[in-house]
């Protein structure tokens, strides 16, 4: 499957698709049962075309599970690792120090209560290039973008909707906003893109000048189908166009 916005705003990597499945696919890059990784690292591996594979037993940390639909509640005592720690609590997966994403426990709380949790009913999924899906339809689309692309993003994906606010950046861990937040996007009546990797622990894991742009499906195909007639025909886009094609 071929993206004209990747073309047309010369994106770095292919936009990657996700998708839910209880087929494991042969020969996917996966993390050892039971052992410590970020999905952020294995969402960049599919950008530069691996195929990823997560399961109920192989998504990385306890973030990674909740952010993927894999599992759907904290831990018990993890609003005093977002937050201010608290003596006598174990490490969470085994990172030694409170992460002070949150100023007080109660706050971290509130934080983690207002999540759409979810366990999806399929064993796996899937990080794959888009450009390698035919038939399967993705639930959710990400594509990673420089400031500049990420502004053609934003217009884009308010181009044809009214309002301002088709397009959200929250707080959240790169995985959430890269899936769960996207696919729980997608059952809403006006659905909106989520912009994502603003998780400090996940930047190590990303280019540094790029963050995450993550569309349910159907909204991505919207966009595609907006391209012809926008800003992206313009002459103000091409002054920006010019700028990405001479860094790239």
């Amino acid at each position: 499957m071929q993206s004209e916005i990747a073309q047309r705003l010369k994106l770095k990597y292919s936009p990657i698709a996700i998708l839910f499945t209880n087929e494991k696919p042969q020969g996917a890059l996966e993390f050892k049962e039971g052992r410590w990784g970020c999905v952020a690292a294995m969402l960049t591996a599919a950008a530069k075309g691996r195929r990823v594979v997560f399961s109920r037993t192989t998504f990385g940390c306890e973030g990674g599970g909740i952010g993927l639909g894999l599992k759907n509640q904290f831990s018990e005592g993890f609003e005093y690792f977002l937050s201010t720690g608290k003596e006598g609590l174990p490490p969470v997966d085994g990172i030694p120090e409170p992460e002070a994403f949150k100023k007080t426990p109660k706050l971290a709380k509130e934080w983690m209560e207002s999540f759409p949790l979810v366990s999806i009913p399929e064993q796996y999924v899937v990080f794959t290039p888009l450009t390698e899906v035919d038939a399967e339809e993705p639930k959710v689309v990400v594509l990673y973008a420089n400031p500049d692309q990420l502004t053609a993003l934003v217009v884009l994906a308010n181009y044809g909707r009214p309002g301002y606010d088709n397009v959200v950046a929250p707080f959240a861990s790169g995985c959430m906003t890269a899936c769960l937040l996207a696919w729980n996007e997608a059952s809403q009546e006006r659905p909106r893109a989520v912009i994502g990797m603003t998780d400090i622990s996940a930047r190590p894991y990303i280019d540094a000048d790029l963050l995450s742009f993550s569309v349910p499906y159907a909204m991505f195909r919207e966009m595609e189908d907006n391209i012809p007639g926008s800003f992206l025909d313009k002459h103000e886009w091409n002054k920006v166009a010019e700028r990405i094609q001479h860094n790239k």
